[in-house]
């Protein structure tokens, strides 16, 4: 697995963010039982460059949490059926790991949501994290249903890192 971290602003939080990346995200994976060797970009920015992308990706011209981009196509949720068929458009040649796709977080909505849900910047990081990669992975919130099972997953697996409200 590796993870690609940039950080656009310095993100002083008071916990070891690069570590705690590679543990969420690798939390994630098992989790969902991707099949192979992934790699993962993540990068640390503000509120203006998070408005930014969601403005051009999304048509919203405000700032979000965090949006994740995924490279791979699913036919439903952690399907992993079709990764074979895509491996020439999301394959690394060098490591032959698997481009999951990209993720951006505000460290800037990381503190105001902490701040306004009552836990910890680590548990919220961890949180947006672990969100992101599931939609890397195929899931959405946008029904109920979906929001549901969502939910659930996200839970699960802040649960297995010990990482609660």
């Amino acid at each position: 697995m590796t993870v690609n971290l940039s950080c656009m602003v310095k993100p002083e939080f008071h916990f070891h963010y690069r570590k705690l990346a590679g543990e969420v995200i690798a939390a994630s994976l098992r989790a969902e039982h991707f099949p192979c060797g992934a790699e993962v970009s993540l990068t640390l920015a503000d509120n203006v460059f998070l408005q930014e992308i969601n403005r051009s990706a999304r048509g919203i011209d405000a700032p979000t949490d965090v949006l994740a981009f995924p490279m791979l196509e699913y036919a439903a949720p952690a399907d992993f059926s079709a990764i074979e068929e895509q491996w020439a458009d999301c394959a690394d040649p060098d490591t032959g790991e698997v481009m999951l796709g990209d993720i951006v977080i505000s460290v800037e909505k990381v503190r105001e949501q902490a701040a306004a849900y009552g836990h910890s910047e680590k548990r919220e990081y961890a949180f947006l994290i672990t969100h992101s990669m599931l939609h890397l992975m195929g899931y959405d919130h946008m029904q109920p249903e979906e929001a549901a099972v969502m939910e659930e997953r996200q839970r699960a697996i802040l649960d297995t890192l010990k990482i609660t409200r």
